[in-house]
């Protein structure tokens, strides 16, 4: 099976923690906080790790902040490949109030990425095996601009690996402005935007996607329609997946979740009616835990199981 490796450009440590009442000027005493690795592609290789599957997590990591993200992911059996960078490893806040039940998240900007650093990162991935599957998942680094994208995206064509995009904005626009990419994973907003029309229908979202296809942006496109779950198209076909009813508790990570699990169908070519399938088990899976917690094996194959027989 083709190796599967993810890159991660603005990797975080996120630390969560609660506290009683959040109140402006006093010192808000908090609770022994946890530590977790962020970030998108990240989350990715995590969620491929928790399913069973093998994935290599590719991220700039600097100072004690990107220590401790590599010793957490090592924790999690993430096979890691960390580049040394001068500026250190972001780390974000996450804090409940236990009064209100209510989320504020702090996210600081990522850690610039040398000029330097980035030729090394496209070095690692040049000596990655041909036919490998590269995904491209979160945002970038503030000093980075798209032709980075299209710099990488140019730089995976030239040596043969099959790229899978996850993210948003000008990074996503630029991504799909080069195209050629295996899978693209946009929401119903996203995809409207990157063709300018409206998606009022099932069918305009249909449409909209294949014209994607047809341009050349990418070989396959599935759409996350939240609640609705996703829908995946190809040139031939189409196929919507409904989650089943579950209890939900958390959204956090479901999303990272449900590309994983289709990046691992997609690395064993799988079809597309089961990739989507996978993948929105596993994000359904994910919203059944407290907190960040990701997908687990047994939610994700009993929820895919499901599906298969709906």
């Amino acid at each position: 099976m083709p190796l599967i490796v993810t890159l991660t450009l603005t990797p975080s440590l996120d630390t969560a923690t609660s506290t009683p009442k959040i109140y402006p000027e006093g010192k808000l005493r908090c609770h022994t906080p946890v530590f977790e690795p962020g970030g998108g592609g990240i989350n990715v290789a995590r969620a491929i790790t928790h399913l069973g599957g093998q994935a290599t997590a590719l991220l700039p990591a600097g100072g004690p902040t990107g220590a401790h993200l590599v010793e957490l992911l090592q924790q999690e059996g993430v096979s890691v490949d960390a580049l040394q960078t001068h500026d250190w490893t972001r780390q974000n806040l996450h804090v409940v109030s236990e009064a209100t039940g209510e989320q504020f998240r702090f996210v600081m900007p990522g850690a610039a990425l040398h000029d330097t650093e980035w030729q090394q990162l496209l070095q690692k991935i040049a000596a990655l095996p041909a036919d490998s599957v590269l995904v491209l998942s979160g945002s970038l680094p503030p000093n980075m601009t798209t032709e980075a994208v299209t710099e990488l995206l140019q730089f995976t064509k030239q040596h043969g690996l099959r790229t899978v995009v996850d993210s948003s904005g000008d990074a996503l626009k630029a991504a799909v402005k080069f195209g050629g990419l295996e899978l693209l994973k946009p929401n119903q907003s996203e995809l409207a935007e990157l063709t300018g029309q409206t998606l009022d229908l099932p069918d305009q979202v249909v449409t909209a996607a294949r014209s994607l296809i047809t341009q050349g942006a990418a070989k396959r496109i599935v759409v996350s329609l939240g609640p609705q779950g996703a829908l995946g198209v190809d040139a031939e076909q189409c196929i919507q997946v409904v989650p089943p009813p579950v209890v939900k508790r958390s959204t956090v990570g479901a999303g990272d979740c449900m590309v994983g699990a289709m990046v691992m169908k997609l690395a064993e070519g799988a079809s597309l009616s089961d990739m989507v399938r996978f993948g929105v088990a596993a994000g359904t899976a994910a919203t059944m835990n407290q907190g960040t917690k990701l997908c687990s094996k047994e939610d994700t194959e009993r929820l895919y199981q499901y599906l298969g027989q709906s």
